[in-house]
């Protein structure tokens, strides 16, 4: 033991490991993290430097990880000011009433002080600043990604949208190549919720303020014409009054069409009279809409996944970031609608059967098997006992035919592999009890009709081949030709099968009839919002 007295022994050579301790935690907090870039010059120390400095000591524990793991570099300061990143931000936060949110929950004003503030001010400035827009940034993306109150089944647990924490919301940012693209394009949504978010604000100052003038039925109006109907189009579309169908009413005429998904071609036909008199109330309410329904789709970091639109009866493939393909399906009739859902596809099956449904074994069976003394074999059928994995195929003969006819009994009928089989030559499964799946067919020449409404509630497809190829990233192909052979995918890819009647196009928004009726209840369902 120590002596106390003034004549003690020396101090051993090494201190003691508390003291050892004590002495190194006072260094770490006297010296700047070794992340941290050290300064420029020995005489003027660098303002990234500082600024870094001084994010280190005042962010909180929100997103402190985010600032740490990148050596409390910023993401919205280059050059030791603030980028125009922040001013598109704080666009998006005066406008959040277009997201269906509150402007006044961000209090964007403070926010645009703080950053006036910062721009030539002290690194402390600046790196408050930072923060705050970065906070700023969090809480907006949250709230958008939020789920919306839209019907949709979610057939796998992890593809139910959950809004991204701050961390998240930071880090996808950071690591998207293009941190100004990313604002620009709102790559924390899928491109068309961005679109469709830019359609409604160029719809309320654009056409949202016109009169809403009805037009009466008559003939097309076109370049020369003149007459009241002439005057009350020009009304419409706020042009100063006169009779005659001019040039700059052909232009009106013709950035409407363009605008709303119409032919533009500057006449005034039926179909672009009857789109006036909508009125702009019923493009923003379907706008606002199918805002919420392409809500529920995932932003293009997520990675894979497919997107199949009923409305315009197309499919899209992601991939890496950006659209990879797209083609034209086949959806059900409005008898039998093909519902809006997400899930995982994990499959596809080679050479499959049709299991049709029993009321088209009475209607369309059962009479060529009675009537016209047909056999099930002829015409490409078999019967089975029941509809377990291990029912056994009957014959013919020992079906009671008139009561399946009289729908007494039900009876399992399905179409054998083949060139006329309903599903073609592949199925690809997210496995469900909607019976709702993707697949191949035969009858190629309805792909020619717009609409395409003609299945009983499956999805199919133009090309199947073709997103066989892109799933399996070579064409699919199995050594026989014996039914029901199941390919299984590496990796499940996401199917989300949505219904968008108002959407994006290359030169505005379609605006497509709403077959299935699914939109009447959207007032209730936006004022909930």
């Amino acid at each position: 033991m120590r002596d106390r007295s003034a004549g003690g022994t020396r101090p051993p050579a090494h201190p003691p490991l508390l003291l050892a301790c004590l002495i190194a935690g006072l260094m770490a907090a006297a010296t700047p993290a070794p992340a941290i870039a050290q300064p420029g010059t020995a005489n003027r120390p660098d303002t990234a430097y500082q600024v870094a400095v001084e994010i280190r000591s005042s962010v909180g524990r929100d997103i402190r990880a985010f600032y740490r793991d990148r050596g409390y570099r910023p993401l919205w300061i280059k050059d030791g000011t603030i980028g125009p990143e922040a001013d598109r931000l704080i666009e998006y936060l005066e406008t959040a009433d277009l997201d269906g949110l509150d402007p006044a929950d961000y209090d964007s004003g403070a926010l645009g002080r703080a950053v006036d503030k910062a721009r030539g001010g002290s690194p402390e400035a600046l790196a408050k600043a930072e923060i705050k827009l970065s906070r700023a940034f969090a809480a907006y993306v949250h709230d958008v990604r939020r789920p919306p109150s839209v019907k949709i089944v979610y057939l796998d647990k992890e593809l139910e949208p959950q809004p991204p924490a701050p961390l998240a919301v930071l880090r996808t940012a950071a690591v998207s190549g293009s941190f100004s693209d990313y604002l620009d394009r709102g790559g924390w949504s899928h491109p068309f919720y961005a679109r469709l978010r830019d359609a409604l604000a160029e719809q309320r100052t654009r056409w949202g303020n016109l009169p809403n003038v009805q037009i009466p039925a008559g003939p097309m109006l076109r370049p020369g014409a003149k007459g009241a109907r002439v005057r009350l189009l020009r009304q419409r579309l706020g042009l100063p009054d006169g009779g005659a169908f001019d040039k700059l009413l052909a232009a009106e005429v013709k950035a409407f069409q363009a605008a709303h998904g119409l032919k533009a071609d500057g006449v005034a036909g039926a179909g672009t009279i009857a789109a006036l008199n909508r009125g702009s109330a019923y493009y923003e309410q379907a706008i606002r809409l199918n805002l919420e329904r392409t809500r529920l789709l995932p932003p293009l970091s997520q990675g894979r996944f497919i997107v199949v639109d009923v409305a315009s009866a197309r499919l899209w493939l992601y991939e890496h970031g950006s659209l990879e393909d797209t083609m034209k399906v086949i959806v059900g009739k409005p008898t039998e609608q093909t519902p809006m859902l997400a899930g995982m596809m994990r499959y596809a099956v080679v050479n499959p059967y049709w299991n049709v449904p029993p009321d088209l074994v009475r209607r369309r069976i059962v009479p060529k098997v009675v009537d016209e003394g047909a056999s099930l074999g002829a015409l490409g059928y078999e019967a089975l006992s029941d509809w377990t994995h291990y029912a056994r195929v009957l014959n013919q003969s020992e079906i009671d035919w008139s009561a399946v006819a009289a729908g007494r009994e039900e009876l399992r009928v399905r179409q054998l592999p083949g060139k006329t089989n309903a599903m073609g030559k592949m199925k690809f499964m997210f496995p469900n009890d909607l019976g709702i799946y993707l697949h191949d067919t035969p009858d190629k020449a309805l792909f020619k009709d717009d609409k395409r409404r003609f299945s009983s509630g499956c999805v199919r497809l133009e090309d199947a081949p073709r997103l066989a190829k892109w799933l399996f990233g070579k064409p699919l192909e199995v050594p026989t030709d014996a039914p029901e052979q199941q390919v299984y995918l590496d990796q499940p890819v996401p199917v989300y099968i949505t219904y968008l009647t108002a959407a994006p196009t290359e030169t505005g928004i379609a605006f497509r009839e709403d077959d299935y009726g699914r939109d009447a209840a959207a007032p209730e369902r936006l004022a909930r919002r």
